[in-house]
């Protein structure tokens, strides 16, 4: 089950680094996903209960990890599934499909830590994990900046670009001494138990790729 440690070993830290975003308007809408294909980077916008958040992912900052998600978005994983963790100043976390088939078709699919060549800032979206080389489809946006999160091994992968308004209007009012979602439950029934007893969490609606830079083709000799 992926958790992220506790939050009392977390501190504020630095903001992420790393070069700026292009611009969302250089690229026209991206080609089919084809198995194996990986874009240099892409935007990923979630249409959420609290409007649009735009993320782009660099695979130069964690390729893995990159390759994991491009497939999980470009097959519909991520649509429907809520934001079970959300915790004010902290962090927001999703990456438990709305439908059980679906996680557990994931459940085996574990992948090989990146190197951590980002900081853990604001805005950074980062894998949970359960311990080295466990990171699967869950993930979570950093709400703060954690940099006491770089030295733990989490990667980031990508960052929001638009959209953090959002991010920080995502209902909070779960845990923290009222009850809070179990990660077993939602593997086991999905979004049915969620909005059962945890309604007023907030979802994505649709998660897709919206523009792509594919890698530039080979140069003739």
């Amino acid at each position: 089950m992926n958790r992220l440690l506790p939050l009392a070993v977390l501190v504020a830290g630095l903001a992420c680094a790393g070069a700026p975003a292009p611009s969302l308007g250089s690229e026209p809408a991206p080609p089919p996903y084809v198995p194996g294909v990986v874009p240099d980077s892409f935007i990923v916008r979630l249409a959420t209960s609290q409007g649009d958040v735009d993320l782009m992912l660099r695979r130069d900052w964690a390729p893995l990890g990159v390759a994991q998600i491009y497939e999980a978005v470009s097959t519909g994983f991520y649509d429907g599934a809520r934001f079970f963790r959300s915790i004010r100043g902290f962090v927001t976390q999703f990456g438990i499909a709305a439908d059980p088939a679906v996680t557990a078709q994931w459940a085996s699919r574990r992948i090989q830590d990146d190197p951590v060549t980002q900081s853990n800032g604001r805005g950074t979206i980062v894998f949970a994990s359960s311990g080295p080389n466990t990171r699967t489809v869950q993930l979570f946006i950093n709400l703060r900046n954690n940099a006491r999160l770089d030295a733990m091994g989490f990667a980031p992968l990508g960052e929001v670009v638009r959209g953090m308004d959002a991010v920080d209007a995502f209902y909070t009012g779960y845990g923290r001494g009222a009850p809070e979602p179990e990660q077993g439950r939602i593997t086991r029934e999905g979004d049915a138990y969620l909005a059962a007893e945890f309604p007023l969490l907030d979802r994505i609606l649709t998660a897709k790729v919206v523009r792509a830079w594919m890698p530039a083709p080979p140069t003739a000799p």
